[in-house]
């Protein structure tokens, strides 16, 4: 298959579109000499003139017309199959994101924003750690470690965490000096809150928040998720610090008690991320959009904040 030069063509379509040699000069940052010169080897190539030239008039030829509206449609299809390349498919998203948080949070949700945005196709990629923002895993992404270049950083919430156990183990702390009664209980303790800290760091850094002494031996039973010490605390095995968005409680028979006391500050935010190439999508904002105010709506005001 031989082409024409397609340098001339995109030049042609500029001067056709815009009907002057001058503006598509501008528009491409060039010359206004070096687009005639490739209006003069398109011509030559194709053998018949595209413009009349009347002074400083200018007009298509009837050749050129058509030539014009036939190369425009085919460079329009270029552009748009290449930017879908780039930026996927308008409507078709996908988003990666913590499983812990997808299952007991973003899924019981997601009725209200189909409801809102049939038109996006949303597909979920869970991931147990940090995303790596890659195309290859994803369109956008919920991470407490956002990029620090390329990409747009939307904050969703700052994480705090609640020492909660169940009914009857709150039965037993009734009345009890704390937090001196705790310490004669289980304590449960995620690993995957603090991976690279302290045994039990969600524990000690909760005692230096609130200005406790930590105990000298406490009893402890450690867990790698949150969503374990949560099953754990339900069944009575003791306390442990949960994250707000595990609290919907319409499958469960027991709901869990939260203490009377100061919640444990991790540290870390979550954000909202894309790339920067991904700005003007539509369907990319409307989902940002929604889960702020999912965060603002649904979270204690103290961890939306």
């Amino acid at each position: 298959m031989r082409l024409p030069p397609l340098r001339a063509i995109q030049y042609f379509e500029q001067v056709a579109r815009l009907n002057s040699f001058s503006q598509a000069a501008q528009n491409l940052h060039v010359t206004q000499s070096a687009v005639s010169h490739q209006i003069r080897l398109l011509e030559d190539y194709l053998g018949h003139s595209l413009f009349v030239r009347q002074g400083r008039r200018l007009s298509l030829t009837p050749l050129g017309e058509r030539y014009y509206g036939e190369i425009s449609q085919a460079l329009h299809g270029i552009a748009k199959a290449s930017q879908q390349i780039v930026e996927g498919s308008r409507g078709d998203l996908r988003l990666a994101i913590y499983s812990s948080l997808a299952v007991k949070w973003l899924i019981p949700r997601l009725g209200d924003f189909k409801n809102q945005h049939p038109e996006i196709n949303l597909s979920l990629n869970m991931v147990a750690d940090d995303p790596t923002i890659s195309d290859q895993l994803a369109d956008c992404f919920v991470t407490i470690s956002p990029p620090s270049r390329d990409a747009v950083v939307e904050y969703l919430y700052k994480e705090r965490l609640y020492p909660m156990c169940s009914p009857k183990l709150w039965q037993r702390l009734q009345g009890k000096a704390l937090p001196e009664a705790l310490w004669q209980e289980n304590l449960l303790t995620v690993q995957s809150t603090f991976p690279e800290g302290r045994f039990a760091e969600d524990w000690q850094l909760w005692c230096e928040q609130g200005g406790f002494r930590w105990p000298k031996s406490p009893q402890l039973t450690q867990f790698s998720h949150m969503l374990l010490a949560t099953e754990a605390a339900r069944y009575d095995q003791g306390i442990a610090f949960i994250n707000p968005y595990f609290l919907d409680e319409s499958e469960y028979h027991q709901p869990l008690v939260r203490l009377p006391m100061h919640d444990l500050v991790t540290g870390d935010s979550f954000y909202f991320v894309y790339k920067n190439k991904l700005r003007n999508r539509a369907d990319v904002r409307a989902l940002g959009l929604w889960l702020k105010q999912q965060c603002y709506l649904d979270l204690p005001q103290s961890a939306a904040e």
